[in-house]
C-alpha cells in the first residue's frame, strides 16, 4: 500500500536561542569545525560519507538527568567521523569532555557543553 502524503520526512534544522548568536556560531566553527555560512548557521549534509542513514527524535521524561549538567530542555547529537580527532580538537580548545563511552553497542559517544550550556552528544556510529 502506498504511503499517504502529509508526514514528516526528516529533520530540516535545529534552531536555538542565544544571548550572543555570533559568539556561539564562532564557537561551533572553532571547536566543532562547522562551516558557518554568512546567514549565521551551518548546512550539514545528510549524505556525508559515514553519516548515519537516520536522525533520531526522542522525548525524555521531565525528570530525566540525561541532559545534565545542562539546565536546557534539549540536547544536540552530532554524528562525527573520527571520535579521537574530534576529542583532540575539543580538548585543544580547552573544552572539557564531560564523559566518554567507547563501548556502547551503537558506537562511540562523548559529551561536552557549548558556551550557552547546551549539552552536546558527539556520536561516532558503529561501523557495520
Amino acid at each position: 500500500m502506498a504511503e499517504q502524503p502529509g508526514h514528516v520526512t526528516g529533520v530540516g534544522g535545529v534552531f536555538v536561542k542565544s544571548k550572543d548568536p555570533r559568539a556561539l556560531a564562532q564557537w561551533y566553527r572553532e571547536v566543532l569545525g562547522l562551516e558557518i555560512k554568512p546567514w549565521g548557521g551551518a548546512a550539514l549534509p545528510f549524505d556525508a560519507p559515514g553519516h548515519p542513514p537516520k536522525v533520531s527524535w526522542t522525548a525524555f521524561p521531565d525528570s530525566t538527568d540525561y541532559m545534565s549538567p545542562s539546565a536546557r530542555e534539549f540536547m544536540i547529537n552530532f554524528a562525527v567521523d573520527d571520535m579521537d580527532a574530534i576529542i583532540a580538537r575539543v580538548t585543544a580548545k580547552g573544552i572539557p569532555v564531560l564523559k566518554r563511552d567507547d563501548t556502547d553497542p551503537f558506537g562511540r559517544f562523548a559529551w561536552i557543553q557549548d558556551p550557552d550550556g547546551t549539552k552536546i552528544e558527539l556520536w561516532q556510529p558503529k561501523k557495520n
